[in-house]
C-alpha cells in the first residue's frame, strides 16, 4: 500500500516535530470532518441561516467533537474574527462556579462589535459570540446550574457548545436548552484511512499493514489517542512496529498476565503477594493490567458464576483506581478475589 515507505537506510529516529499531529491534522473546515456526515449536514445548514442554537456534543472520546465545533467556528467567523468572538474553555480544569461567574459571564455580557464588509463577504459572521465548554461533564452541579442562568440571560449575544463524553452527567435543565448531537464511534476503516494519510504526509514507515490496525485496537478506536501514539512511535524508531506501540502504550506483556492468572489458579497467598510485588516494582499500570485480565478471563472457558464474580471484582477495583486508590493494595485484592472466583 502507498503508506508503506522504503526500508530506512539507518537506525536514526526522525527528529520530533514541534506541532502535535493532533493539531496539525485537525479539520480546518466542516468540509474536512469525516465519518460524522449527519451532524455535519445539519451544521452546514446553520451556516447558511446563521441561526445557531445552543449545542450539546456527546459521544466517545476521539470521535471529532472538539474538532467539529472548532471547524464550525472557523467557517462562521474566519481566522481573525474568531479570536474575539470565540471563547474556548476546558471545563475539567475550570470546573467550579467561579469560572461561570467570571470568565463566561464577562465574555457573554460584552457587546458584539461591528464587522468589516470584507469579512462579511467571506464569512457569515453572525451577531453573536460562541463559547465552547470542553469536558462539560466534569463541571460541578452548582456550576452547571449557574451556567443555565447565564445561557438564558445572554441568549441574544452568545451561543454555547457543551462537549462531553457522558451526557448523563449534564443536568436536565441545562441539556434541555441545547440541541443534542451524538457523535458515533468512528468505523475502523475511517480511522485507518486517516492514520494512513498521516503516515504518507509524515513519511512514517510501518512494519506491515496490521500495525495501524493494532494501534486502533490499543486505543479502543480513539483517533486522537491513536495519532498521539503514532507520533511518539515515529520519533522513537525509524520503523513503527507492534512491539514499539505496545511498549509506548504501556501494555502489560502477555507473560505477566498469564503469570497473574497462574498464581490465582494455584491460590497460594504467598505466591500471590510475591507476584503482585514484582508487578508493582516493574512499574506496570494496574489499570492496564485490569483491562487485560478482564479481556482474558471473561472470554475464557470458566463457569458463569466465576465470570459474574470476576465482573463484580473488576468493576469495583476499576472505580477505586479511578478514585485514586493505592495500586499495590488494589492489585493484591484483585488477584486474591480472582483466585476465589476461579474456584467457584
Amino acid at each position: 500500500m502507498s503508506f508503506f515507505k522504503p526500508k530506512a537506510t539507518n537506525s536514526t529516529p526522525r527528529a520530533p516535530t514541534k506541532v502535535p499531529w493532533t493539531e496539525k491534522y485537525r479539520p480546518k473546515s466542516l468540509n474536512d470532518v469525516a465519518a460524522q456526515d449527519a451532524i455535519v449536514s445539519v451544521l452546514k445548514k446553520t451556516l447558511q441561516s446563521s441561526n445557531l442554537p445552543h449545542m450539546l456534543f456527546y459521544g466517545p472520546p476521539g470521535t471529532g467533537k472538539t474538532s467539529t465545533i472548532l471547524a464550525l467556528a472557523r467557517d462562521l467567523y474566519g481566522p481573525e474574527l474568531r479570536k474575539t468572538r470565540v471563547l474556548e474553555l476546558n471545563a475539567s480544569d475550570d470546573r467550579g462556579i467561579s469560572v461561570v461567574r467570571e470568565k463566561i459571564k464577562n465574555f457573554s455580557r460584552t457587546a458584539v462589535g461591528n464587522v468589516s464588509s470584507e469579512i462579511r463577504q467571506k464569512y457569515p459572521a453572525p451577531d453573536f459570540k460562541l463559547i465552547i465548554l470542553d469536558e462539560a461533564d466534569m463541571m460541578t452541579h452548582d456550576a452547571q446550574a449557574a451556567l443555565r442562568r447565564t445561557m438564558e440571560n445572554y441568549a441574544k449575544t452568545t451561543r454555547f457548545c457543551l462537549i462531553c463524553n457522558y451526557v448523563t452527567r449534564i443536568i436536565d435543565p441545562l441539556a434541555s436548552r441545547c440541541s443534542k448531537f451524538r457523535f458515533k464511534e468512528l468505523s475502523q476503516e475511517s480511522a485507518l484511512n486517516r492514520l494512513q494519510y498521516i503516515c504518507e504526509q509524515e513519511n512514517v514507515e510501518v512494519e506491515d499493514e496490521e500495525v495501524l490496525r493494532s494501534l486502533l485496537k490499543l486505543t479502543n478506536g480513539d483517533l486522537r489517542q491513536s495519532i498521539t501514539l503514532l507520533q511518539s512511535a515515529a520519533g522513537f524508531a525509524p520503523v513503527v512496529t507492534k512491539d514499539i506501540l505496545s511498549e509506548l502504550a504501556g501494555v502489560v506483556p502477555d507473560n505477566i498476565v498469564s503469570k497473574v492468572i497462574e498464581v490465582a489458579e494455584i491460590g497460594n497467598q504467598k505466591q500471590i503477594e510475591k507476584a503482585v510485588e514484582n508487578i508493582i516494582l516493574d512499574g506496570y499500570s494496574v489499570s492496564e493490567l485490569l483491562d487485560q485480565l478482564h479481556d482474558t478471563l471473561l472470554t475464557s472457558v470458566i463457569s458463569s458464576k466465576s465470570k459474574s464474580m470476576l465482573a463484580n471484582t473488576f468493576s469495583v477495583a476499576n472505580r477505586r483506581l479511578v478514585d485514586g486508590g493505592d495500586e499495590h493494595i488494589e492489585l493484591l485484592n484483585i488477584v486474591t478475589q480472582t483466585a476465589q472466583a476461579l474456584k467457584a
